[in-house]
């Protein structure tokens, strides 16, 4: 399969030079041309810096990320910046705040259209915001209307439009269901696998929620403080969850029988449990696509897991 998004060794530092704070710590992976990759944590773990260092907005401190082969981190000639904007759109986390409330939705979707480097016509433009409001399942007539008219999850299908009308090739979508009515979310995950399939989409899909994730991802990758502690593919992760960190997440899935929910033992993470003193974890593979970070002892015993 042909990467897509290369993530290479990135940290990212906020604070001054004199206290810096590292809120992304030599994180490493690989998006494929085609899929949906899951990134989840708890909240303050990294995951939304990790999403808005690839679109730019966050400089990295070191490393580099690659997309399509070429180097996005760091300066790029404007030519190359337009592209990359073009070619990378982002679905937020709040569908309340990332709209202007004083613009019109016609004129929020189409936004990107007037960048420079975009060269349409009023006509042009106007035939895009159609066809990207209809992919969303809204009418073209509710252009004219301002986004406080409408629902949470109208106003995120609206969000998703305008990322969708500057045809990109990867969407980084930031807990996009998780300001929304459970009854809306379903709605929401099928409209974005459904235009995956439609538009060979590719995604890094943000959330804390692994019920979810398991749902619509194909690969998942879980952070703690930072750094990523396990990548697998959705159903290995479930089967053979290794790091301690991803059990305890796994624990706190809600069941839907409440007497397998009152049988539950709900599983508290303890990084003290690793002693890294003496040697620093390392990141290894487990099983075929199945990576963990652990000391030595930690990996054997992981491998004794995959085994059993």
């Amino acid at each position: 399969m042909k990467k897509l998004v290369e993530v290479d060794h990135i940290s990212v530092q906020f604070g001054s030079r004199r206290h810096p704070f590292t809120a992304v710590d030599d994180v490493s992976f690989d998006i494929y041309q085609g899929e949906i990759f899951g990134l989840v944590g708890e909240s303050g773990s990294g995951k939304t810096t990790i999403g808005r260092s690839i679109i730019r907005v966050n400089p990295i401190s070191a490393g580099e990320i690659r997309f399509d082969g070429k180097r996005i981190s760091g300066r790029l000639s404007d030519r190359d910046d337009q592209q990359v904007t073009r070619d990378i759109q982002m679905i937020f986390q709040d569908p309340m705040s990332s709209l202007n409330e004083r613009a019109k939705v016609g004129y929020i979707v189409a936004e990107g259209l007037y960048a420079p480097g975009n060269r349409f016509t009023e006509e042009e433009r106007r035939e895009k915001v159609k066809k990207a409001m209809e992919e969303v399942g809204l009418l073209p007539e509710f252009s004219s209307r301002f986004p406080h008219e409408f629902s949470g999850g109208q106003r995120q299908r609206i969000g998703i439009a305008r990322a969708l009308v500057m045809d990109p090739k990867f969407i980084v979508a930031d807990e996009p269901i998780s300001a929304l009515d459970v009854s809306i979310r379903a709605q929401v995950l099928n409209l974005l696998k459904n235009l995956q399939q439609e538009r060979g989409l590719t995604y890094l899909f943000i959330a804390h929620d692994l019920s979810v994730v398991r749902f619509i991802c194909d690969r998942i990758a879980v952070i703690h403080k930072g750094r990523i502690v396990e990548l697998s593919e959705s159903e290995k992760l479930f089967a053979h969850p290794l790091h301690p960190y991803t059990r305890a997440l796994l624990s706190a899935i809600p069941q839907p029988d409440p007497v397998e929910e009152k049988k539950k033992q709900l599983i508290v993470y303890d990084p003290s449990l690793h002693d890294y003193t003496k040697e620093k974890p390392a990141w290894e593979e487990i099983e075929p696509g199945h990576f963990a970070l652990g000391s030595a002892k930690e990996i054997e015993e992981y491998r004794r897991i995959v085994e059993a």
